[in-house]
This record gives structure tokens, sequence and C-alpha cells, in this order.
């Protein structure tokens, strides 16, 4: 696990784009470019808010981002983990190599809560999270809309410091 490079954002976008057509990881509909995340990308500061990647063989295979939740002071303490691996590389412990460094890393970036924002019928990450003791503390019914049917959003958490 490392820090992500300017030239890795090419990779870290193929892999986003492959969950793209599942309707289980992201609410966005159509594939997105380069140019369109590299705004995302900068936001992402190593030590505070990291955009991790996971190689194996020399090839990025997944990557974890720590994402500000909300944007205002007062949740700076609060982080939003997002979790994305190359579709070849799912079931195979991965996500949990990369949650459990997730965790592993919240204390030194400050955190004492952490977020995942997964859609309701994405039981494998749901799974995930709450193998990492993350619980659902909300959903949202029926707010996303895609290829005509309707999805939930389930909030789960997780209290790292006491």
């Amino acid at each position: 696990m490392r820090d992500a490079e300017r030239i890795d954002l090419s990779r870290i976008v193929e892999i986003y784009n492959a969950a793209v057509p599942t309707r289980f990881a992201t609410a966005d509909t159509d594939k997105v470019s380069v140019e369109e995340k590299r705004e995302w990308f900068e936001k992402h500061v190593p030590g505070k808010r990291p955009l991790l990647v996971h190689e194996e063989g020399g090839q990025i295979i997944g990557w974890l981002s720590f994402e500000s939740f909300y944007g205002r002071p007062a949740y700076d303490y609060t982080a939003e983990i997002s979790i994305y691996i190359d579709p070849a590389h799912c079931s195979n412990g991965v996500g949990t190599r990369l949650m459990q460094e997730a965790i592993e890393l919240t204390p030194k970036l400050g955190l004492k809560t952490v977020v995942g924002y997964i859609f309701s019928h994405n039981e494998l990450s749901i799974g995930l999270f709450k193998k990492f003791g993350f619980e659902e503390w909300g959903r949202l019914p029926y707010i996303a809309e895609m290829d005509g049917e309707e999805y939930s959003l389930s909030i789960l958490g997780r209290r790292i410091v006491p």
C-alpha cells in the first residue's frame, strides 16, 4: 500500500470505471475520464486525506480513499472511506487487506470516526465493512435511480476512538 501518484490516476480511473456498469458501487451512470477525476485526485492529501493504491506484481489492483466528511471544520475528525478493486482480483482478500490497513491508519490521520456510503443491495461491501466493526447508522431509501430502478443507500459507520 502506498500513496497514489499522478501517474497512477489512469489506473485508478480504470478500476473505478469497471464498477460503473455493475450498479453496485457508484452512482455514476457513465464512465468518467481521467480529466474529470483530476480535481478529486488533487483533493487527497497524504497524511491527512490520502488516496492509497494496493499493488501486486507491480500492478495496481485496488485503491482506497479517505475523503473529508461534509466539508465543514466541525467534522475534521470524520472521513468517508471508499474502496475499489479490479474485478479480476475481487474475492481474493484484497478488500480485507485494504480495510485492515485503512483502520490501522485512521489514528495517524487524526480520525475518530469513519463512514462508508454503500448501496443497500451491495451485500459484499456491507459485509466487508461489518467484518471490521462498522454498523448501519442509517439508510436513505430509494434515493438513487439507475436504468429505471430505484436504489437505497446504507450509511455505515465506526467509531475509532472511544
